[in-house]
């Protein structure tokens, strides 16, 4: 068995395609390799900056070999289209081919064994299919070459057993050497194997490993701030980023002006990490720190290289701090309400009106939503309006990432209450799964305003998530509107909301579905309790009756999951398709249906009686507990049915040769299906 060792050395690949290329490289080379009949013991894909690599382990000498067949004419076919089909497989006579009887008659058949290839030979081909179908975001040409790549590829390495495989592509052969750090190994070296190669790019100043730059940038980065007193601001997004900007990381500490430690603390971090990709520094009390990380990547000597390197960079740092503190003052000197008109002048989307209209309805919906979620109702209203209005300012036009948070401090400076502040500040949230989700009761109103007048407004223009394409982010604000109503503990009935915000949009929301869209919000809920192992048959047997308070849905599904797992709700459940399967099945038969009610007189049988005593009785409890939301409860007495409907079905003949008995009996199923569909839709439930 042998090792293939790839290489393709390129010009800087951007840090955001670097895992998802290497990863392709990976299952583009196995799938090949897979269809040519090579197996292998591993497979290990690599990435730097310059750098795609993949080293596969355990490969045969060569592709075994195979037999391929191909059914031809019936034997008694015309003799033109035998004499095809022995031309166009290489044979002379009929006697060569197989004869071989099917279904449909006897047919000849061509059979061919076909040698194993040199494992060389099949491993050029794939790879070579690989490249030319490499799946880039986005491509470039270069040099009058059509070869397409995301930069242009300066060599390309590749060896099988410590041989050359002549891969050719973008104009270049592969052969058995490479080069190191771009500064200081710039020279060709070559290598012999997998092993060879990782070890003279250590000594050739290259980190071949992703996980070794990132754990070196950590460590190298603790270490620094230890020294000052201070900690590393974690960030694994930045680390990410910045160990696919380096091939040898070398951290340096920085420092800027303490005068500029009077800005927002979110602006001076966007300021280091967004745009010079800077660690930031805290104390122990988590307060931002006057000095940064940067990571560079060359190894510091005796020549001031690192001091040079600080330097610059703290003077970019300041030139950065001092359009931060231009733009602050220069935001201050107005009030929110001030910057409104500049919505206007903003698209929201087509049909959907300017970000000035969508401020408009934000401020009328959160007050709309105000007394569910125990909010000032004019608090609301003002911070709906104004939550959007930091997007005409100059520090959010500069920094996009800090909308919202620039308006709660701006806000704040504009002596605005507290709430409307935070409200202002937090109206994005939760971003995402991992974002904390507000909690204050005007933050809520108008997160939750936020979010529904935007999945109101695509609705209405049918503009919803399909498949994997979600551009709004539809999903994540549906997510956000489950969030906040589950962790706030809100009661609130869905559709009178997109009521309300469909209203506001007027002719726009002509063809809004609010049905739809709650369908919409059932199956993220399914998303959102997919961990806690809620079965998603059960979100679909509550929704189904229409319930559109998500709080008392999830309390439905609580008590419904409880009661399937016992032996009662088992049986109910089994009792409840039983009489539901033969009242469709006899309603379609009779053309009408059976709920006019049961007619005690007609019951005949002592356990269609009982029965019918259970239901009598079940009935009026199970519509005060509903009342009540009390669902436990509810399944507690469903649960008492269990005795009687098993009688009923093991001693009653529904079907009764005696008409009147028949219906009666019919009424009494449709009875059964109606009490235990009260709590939810048991014909959605599997089992």
């Amino acid at each position: 068995m042998s090792e293939l060792l790839l290489e393709i050395l390129s010009e800087e690949i951007p840090a955001r395609m670097q895992a998802r290329a290497a990863d392709d490289l990976k299952a583009l080379v196995l799938k090949g390799i897979e269809a040519q009949g090579l197996g292998h013991s591993s497979a290990t894909a690599q990435v730097t900056p310059r750098r795609l690599t993949l080293i596969v382990e355990g490969l045969p000498a060569q592709s075994p070999d195979i037999e391929e067949e191909k059914k031809g004419p019936k034997l008694d076919a015309p003799e033109a289209a035998l004499a095809g089909f022995l031309k166009a497989n290489g044979l002379t006579s009929v006697e060569q081919a197989e004869v071989r009887e099917l279904a449909k008659g006897k047919f000849y058949f061509a059979v061919r064994k076909v040698p194993g290839r040199p494992a060389p030979e099949v491993l050029k081909e794939v790879i070579e299919g690989a490249l030319a179908a490499f799946p880039w975001p986005k491509s470039m040409r270069w040099a009058g070459d059509t070869t397409r790549w995301v930069r242009p590829i300066r060599s390309l390495l590749c060896l099988f057993a410590g041989q050359v495989v002549p891969v050719g592509f973008a104009g270049l052969v592969a052969g058995a050497t490479t080069r190191g750090h771009r500064f200081l190994a710039p020279e060709p070296f070559t290598v012999h194997d997998a092993a060879d190669y990782q070890g003279r790019l250590m000594e050739a100043w290259v980190m071949l490993d992703r996980e070794d730059r990132k754990q070196a940038i950590r460590e190298q980065a603790a270490k620094l701030a230890r020294l000052e007193g201070l900690q590393v601001r974690e960030d694994p997004g930045l680390l990410e980023e910045v160990a696919g900007l380096v091939e040898w990381p070398e951290v340096l500490l920085g420092r800027f002006d303490d005068a500029f430690m009077d800005l927002p603390p979110e602006v001076l971090i966007t300021e280091m990490r967004s745009h010079q990709k800077y660690f930031a520094l805290v104390d122990q009390e988590g307060r931002l720190a006057p000095r940064f990380l940067v990571v560079a990547n060359l190894p510091d000597d005796d020549q001031g290289r690192a001091a040079t390197i600080v330097a610059g960079n703290e003077r970019v740092l300041k030139a950065r701090l001092s359009d931060g503190r231009f733009f602050w003052d220069q935001d201050r000197t107005r009030r929110l309400e001030d910057l409104l008109p500049g919505l206007a002048e903003r698209v929201f989307y087509q049909g959907l009106g300017t970000m000035a209209d969508k401020a408009e309805r934000l401020g009328n919906l959160a007050a709309n939503l105000a007394p569910a979620v125990a909010a000032e109702a004019d608090q609301a209203r003002t911070a709906g309006r104004l939550a959007k209005a930091d997007l005409a300012s100059h520090m959010v036009g500069e920094f996009p990432e800090l909308q919202g948070i620039m308006g709660g401090h701006y806000a704040r400076h504009n002596g605005l209450p507290e709430a409307v502040a935070e409200a202002i500040r937090t109206h994005y949230s939760p971003a995402g799964p991992n974002d904390a989700c507000p909690t204050q009761p005007v933050a809520v109103a108008v997160a939750l305003a936020d979010k529904i007048d935007t999945l109101v407004g695509f609705w209405a223009i049918g503009e919803k998530p399909t498949g994997s394409k979600d551009p709004f982010a539809l999903r994540r604000a549906a997510l956000g509107v489950i969030r906040l109503i589950l962790e706030n503990g809100l009661r609130l009935s869905l559709k009178e909301v997109f009521a309300a915000a469909a209203a506001q949009y007027g002719a726009a929301a002509e063809n809004f579905d609010a049905d739809d869209l709650l369908a919409f919000l059932a199956e993220r809920l399914k998303v959102h309790l997919r961990e806690d192992g809620v079965r998603h048959d059960l979100i679909d047997a509550v929704f189904a009756l229409g319930e559109d308070d998500i709080a008392i849905a999830v309390k439905r599904i609580s008590a419904l999951t409880d009661f399937l797992n016992s032996d009662d709700g088992a049986n109910l459940l089994a009792a409840h398709k039983r009489a539901a399967n033969i009242l469709r099945i006899e309603q379609k038969k009779d053309g009408t249906t059976y709920d006019g009610g049961v007619d005690p007189k007609a019951l005949a049988e002592p356990a269609e009686q009982a029965l019918h005593q259970a239901l009598e009785n079940a009935r009026p409890a199970v519509d005060k507990l509903m009342e009540r939301q009390d669902f436990a409860a509810v399944m507690s007495t469903l649960a008492r049915l269990r005795a009687p409907l098993d009688a009923f079905f093991d001693t009653v003949t529904v079907n009764s040769d005696t008409p009147h008995l028949r219906i009666n009996r019919l009424a009494l199923l449709n009875v059964i299906v109606a009490t235990t569909n009260r709590v939810a839709d048991f014909a959605r439930i599997d089992g």
